[in-house]
């Protein structure tokens, strides 16, 4: 089982709190120019009984005129195909309802494998996503960083992201944050 979710990062960091000697207040330059940003699709799979993996496809956009500013379609199969070759098996992805998610396009990607299976979670319940831990996790790492070129920014989101999957035990904190379970419910009495 996958849930899916995207983000997206700027050279402007998220704000973070820090400490600084009394008197002296604590400055982060940034760059305030320029445009341009880091659209990122994660996946966090889990099964019971294994340790969760984190897969996930980046998009940089520049700004640029009649430039996409978010993933695609294709992106989200690609990123898909890839981590069914990596599971080998039967995929179900539980994603929220992103417009790309619930376009004609996709849906005729989906329908062409049999292997995936998709399920919709509820609109504006974020709470219900494991897969938002990662984006706190990524975020944090982001905060206070001094990025200057869309470049820089790059390579904090992938080493950021390379972090995570480094971590599986991550995996399952993000969970439980849902407060859900991948054991099945015993009834009671038996």
């Amino acid at each position: 089982m996958c849930f899916e979710d995207e983000a997206g990062a700027t050279r402007r960091p998220p704000r973070a709190k820090t400490w600084a000697r009394r008197g002296h207040r604590p400055v982060v330059k940034t760059s305030a120019g320029g445009s341009g940003r880091v659209s990122i699709a994660g996946l966090l799979c889990l099964s019971p009984g294994e340790v969760g993996q984190v897969f996930y496809r980046t998009r940089v956009h520049r700004g640029r005129r009649g430039e996409r500013r978010s993933l695609s379609e294709a992106d989200y199969i690609t990123l898909l195909d890839h981590v069914h070759q990596r599971l080998g098996a039967p995929m179900i992805v539980i994603w929220d309802g992103a417009n790309t998610h619930l376009s004609a396009r996709m849906r005729a990607l989906v329908e062409a494998r049999s292997w995936l299976t998709v399920i919709r979670l509820p609109a504006h319940a974020p709470e219900l996503n494991p897969a938002e831990g990662i984006w706190s996790r990524l975020k944090a790492r982001l905060a206070n960083q001094v990025i200057t070129t869309l470049d820089d920014l790059l390579r904090l989101v992938h080493d950021g992201m390379r972090d995570i999957q480094r971590h599986p035990d991550l995996a399952a904190g993000f969970l439980a944050q849902t407060g859900m379970t991948l054991e099945p419910e015993i009834p009671w009495p038996p």
